[in-house]
């Protein structure tokens, strides 16, 4: 398996070249892409002689900022993960961008290790929820919440559903959880993609967020 394939979205040159130079020793990652804002991500994401496989999103760009990006990148490219890459702390942009189909969420203070460490993550488990998500998670998980619109008021899931979005959110693969049930990977990977059909997540880490958002685990 060769190196994950990486593109960065950010209008500001300096940044987005030391994001480049600060993860080149690591060896396993390779960027192929680099934009100044959406539109011309999208753009040039057709003909890139290499498809990305994670994409550094920044969120406020000029043309198309990043929030309107990743929801076509979501529906257009859903093998490719995102990850949202700003200086925007504001809960609010967080809980958006994981539910329209981010896979984690990053402030630009993060070090190079962490951003390396979000990148093998969404790749490896389909999203990365460091503590600054999490905290964000949890005190969703303590507030009221609206509910996704459904015809039943309440949400109900069957023992096996509530045991794979458990062990989803305690960061098991789909190999661990069908050893842990008993079942086959395959079985494991038909119940997440029917739980996130039902609750209209657009990824693993949407998925996640909704579970917890919503208190279905315990």
């Amino acid at each position: 398996m060769g190196p994950i394939k990486v593109a960065i979205a950010d209008d500001h040159k300096i940044f987005r070249k030391g994001v480049i130079l600060s993860l080149r020793p690591y060896t396993n990652i390779k960027f192929v892409l680099e934009a100044e804002n959406g539109q011309e991500l999208l753009d040039n994401l057709p003909t890139a002689p290499e498809q990305p496989d994670v994409i550094l999103m920044d969120l406020r760009m000029p043309l198309k900022d990043g929030i309107e990006t990743t929801k076509v990148i979501a529906r257009q490219y859903p093998n490719i993960h995102v990850i949202a890459l700003t200086m925007y702390e504001d809960e609010r942009f967080v809980s958006h961008m994981m539910e329209i189909g981010a896979n984690g969420y990053l402030l630009k203070s993060a070090d190079p290790s962490e951003i390396k460490k979000a990148i093998m993550e969404v790749m490896s488990k389909g999203y990365y929820l460091n503590n600054f998500v999490n905290r964000i998670l949890l005190k969703k998980s303590h507030a009221r919440v609206k509910v996704v619109p459904s015809l039943n008021s309440e949400i109900t899931l069957s023992d096996r559903e509530r045991d794979v979005i458990k062990y989803i959110c305690m960061e098991f693969t789909a190999h661990e959880i069908a050893q842990k049930l008993e079942v086959s990977p395959r079985t494991v990977e038909a119940i997440k993609d029917r739980l996130m059909e039902r609750f209209g997540a657009k990824n693993t880490a949407g998925l996640v967020f909704f579970a917890v958002k919503n208190n279905l685990i315990d």
